[in-house]
C-alpha cells in the first residue's frame, strides 16, 4: 500500500510489465498477419468495414496498439467463418 493513500481507500493495481509487452504496434501486427500497414489501418476504421470485421485495437493518444490475444481471437474467428 502506498503511504500517501488514506486507510481504507483502494488503489488500483498497476499493470505488470508482462501485460504491457502484449500490446503490439501496427508494424508488428502487419508483420504477424503478413499484410501491409495500410490494411491494418483500414480494418480499424469504421467507415467501410463491418463491425465484426474490424481489427480490435486500443487507441492511446494518436497511437494504435493491439492486444495480442485479441488479434489471435480475431484471426481464429476469421478462419472459422469460412
Amino acid at each position: 500500500m502506498r503511504h500517501d493513500t488514506p486507510p481504507g481507500v483502494a488503489v488500483p493495481a498497476e499493470p505488470s510489465s508482462s501485460e504491457l509487452h502484449e500490446l503490439l504496434t501496427v508494424e508488428e501486427v502487419a508483420a504477424l498477419l503478413r499484410v501491409n500497414k495500410s490494411w491494418i489501418y483500414e480494418h480499424t476504421r469504421g467507415r467501410e468495414i463491418a463491425t465484426a470485421d474490424r481489427l480490435p485495437h486500443i487507441k492511446i493518444g494518436k497511437y494504435l496498439r493491439f492486444d495480442a490475444q485479441a488479434v489471435r481471437a480475431f484471426v481464429l474467428r476469421k478462419a472459422h467463418a469460412r
